[in-house]
C-alpha cells in the first residue's frame, strides 16, 4: 500500500530511482525487479562501499556520517551518469537521514526516492533469514534510530513492504507514472 506520494516540479529527465529504508527491508529484491520491469540499468548500493566500511559493519559497528560521505558521493555519482547517458537507472541505497539523499540529490536532482518500510518484527525475521551478507541483525536498531522518512519536500513515496516483491512492483509502477508517463 502506497504510503505517500510528493511529486513536485522536476525537470523531465532519464528516470533515477534510489530503493531506500533500512537493512533487510528488500531494497535489492524490488530493485532488481523494478529495473527488470522497466528496462533499466541497476546497481548494488553495498558495491559501492569501501572495504573498511564492510568491515566494520560486519564487526557490528555502525557506520558514521564520516565513513557514509564518499560511499554516497560515489552513489551519486553512478546516478548522474546515468541521467548524463540518457539511460536512468535504479540503485539500493539505505539513505536513511534526509542529508544522505541530499548528497544523492546533488548528483540527481530529479532522483525519486522509493523508501520500502516495514515493520521492525518483520524486517528482524527477514535479516535472521539472510545468508551471505555482512549486515547482523544487530545493527538494525541503529538503523530505525538513524531512518528519517522522507520528508515533504522530498521527490518520492513510500510502500509498505507486505505485499509480495511482484506486487509491490506494480505498485513502484503505478507511483513512476505521474513522474514519467512513458511507463508501461
Amino acid at each position: 500500500m502506497a504510503l505517500s506520494v510528493e511529486n513536485h516540479d522536476f525537470p523531465q529527465s532519464p528516470l533515477t530511482i534510489v530503493v531506500m529504508g533500512v537493512s533487510g527491508v528488500g531494497k535489492t529484491t524490488l530493485a532488481r525487479l523494478l529495473a527488470d520491469r522497466l528496462a533499466l540499468p541497476f546497481a548494488e548500493a553495498d558495491d559501492f562501499h569501501p572495504p573498511a566500511n564492510i568491515a566494520k559493519m560486519s564487526a557490528g559497528i555502525p557506520l558514521d556520517d564520516e565513513d557514509r560521505a564518499p560511499w554516497l558521493r560515489a552513489i551519486g555519482a553512478w546516478l548522474k551518469e546515468r541521467a548524463e547517458a540518457g539511460t536512468g537507472g535504479v540503485v539500493t541505497c539505505s539513505a536513511l537521514k534526509h542529508r544522505y539523499r541530499d548528497i544523492l540529490r546533488a548528483d540527481a536532482p530529479g532522483a525519486f526516492f522509493l523508501h520500502l518500510s516495514g515493520g521492525h518484527e518483520l524486517v528482524e525475521d527477514r535479516l535472521s533469514h539472510r545468508t551471505g551478507h555482512f549486515m547482523p541483525t544487530s545493527l538494525l536498531d541503529s538503523q530505525y534510530a538513524t531512518l528519517e522518512p522522507l520528508g515533504a519536500d522530498e521527490r518520492g513515496a513510500a510502500l509498505d513492504v507486505g505485499p509480495s516483491p511482484e506486487e509491490l512492483v506494480e505498485m513502484a509502477v503505478a507511483l513512476l507514472r505521474p513522474v514519467n508517463g512513458d511507463l508501461a
